[in-house]
């Protein structure tokens, strides 16, 4: 049941029906009285009956409170509306439907309302569910159709040799600058290398140790924890204990422990400011000896007892590699 505007009783079949124009300018010929016995209430906004056509009040809107006469029948024509009209749709067939398990011993027709369609990006066919997966469909004897996707190796190679070609156009300064950033590296690793190797039941006990002393956020799991010594360069900090002892998820990129590592030793942190890379700030993994990529894992290269410190100006890490 729904409000309606369209009937008044007051007018002529052949004029638009409405219940908000007023006759002779009679504020009461707003709306229609409520068709139901005994009620009678003046309805602004009043609601037809799509069953028996009557107008009736908010309370007596439903077929059940007015005892509708013709109770249903809307529902009745409307269902049998819905069914001619999906009746009147070809059923999917290979006659009208294009898409087709791409399994030669499969006629299953896919995309369909009953057969979402599965795109294999290896051999770029269209499977159904059933042989969705590369194993199901022998993916690896088949032949790639259309475009053949650029390989990982392939766009390493292009990015090194666009990285290259942006070393040599940068010139004098980018050379000046590389031996700047070597030059800091190698200090850094040699100042922060372990001068003797230590006991097997020495490094635990530090470990031990450092999980007792180190802060972190406690809601990380305590099998994805990694507790790590954070240093920072004198250049870089401010603070009055320039390090500390610290854990953090393993699942966390470079990039986020940097954040939380800076502010917590109150080292100025410009990197989403833009800027050269004189001014980023870094972090350099004393135990690898090269500083971190930011998009990578904190415990693909660190373990628990490791140690980073933050350092500024000593350059993108791919560039050091090529």
């Amino acid at each position: 049941m729904t409000p309606s505007i369209l009937i008044a009783p007051s007018q002529s079949s052949s004029t638009p029906e409405s219940f908000t124009e007023m006759s002779n300018g009679d504020v009461e010929a707003i709306g229609a009285h409520c068709q139901m016995a005994y009620c009678h209430v003046l309805d602004f906004l009043p609601f037809r009956c799509e069953s028996c056509r009557g107008t009736y009040c908010l309370d007596h809107r439903s077929e059940t409170s007015h005892k509708c006469p013709k109770e249903g029948e809307w529902a009745r024509k409307r269902n049998a509306l819905n069914a001619s009209t999906n009746a009147s749709l070809p059923k999917p067939s290979l006659l009208n439907h294009d898409h087709q398990c791409s399994d030669t011993s499969c006629k299953m027709l896919i995309y369909t309302n009953r057969m979402p369609g599965n795109h294999c990006t290896t051999c770029n066919r269209h499977y159904c569910l059933k042989h969705r997966m590369q194993e199901d469909h022998d993916c690896k004897n088949l032949k790639l159709i259309g475009a053949r996707p650029t390989t990982i190796s392939e766009g390493q190679k292009a990015v090194k040799s666009a990285l290259s070609s942006f070393r040599k156009a940068w010139g004098a300064r980018a050379r000046a600058f590389e031996n700047t950033r070597e030059t800091k590296v190698a200090a850094f690793a040699e100042k922060f290398k372990t001068k003797e190797e230590k006991t097997a039941a020495q490094r635990l006990k530090e470990i031990n140790e450092l999980k007792k002393t180190a802060r972190g956020e406690s809601s990380i799991p305590q099998d994805k924890r990694i507790y790590l010594h954070v240093k920072a360069s004198a250049d870089t900090t401010k603070s009055k204990y320039p390090s500390g002892k610290f854990f953090y998820n393993k699942d966390w990129t470079v990039g986020r422990v940097l954040d939380l590592a800076a502010k917590a030793l109150q080292v100025e942190n410009v990197n989403n400011r833009g800027g050269g890379e004189e001014d980023k700030l870094r972090v350099f993994h004393v135990e690898g000896g090269r500083p971190l990529r930011f998009s990578d894992k904190i415990g693909a290269p660190c373990q628990t007892g490791n140690t980073i410190v933050l350092l500024r100006g000593v350059g993108d890490p791919d560039l050091i590699e090529l």
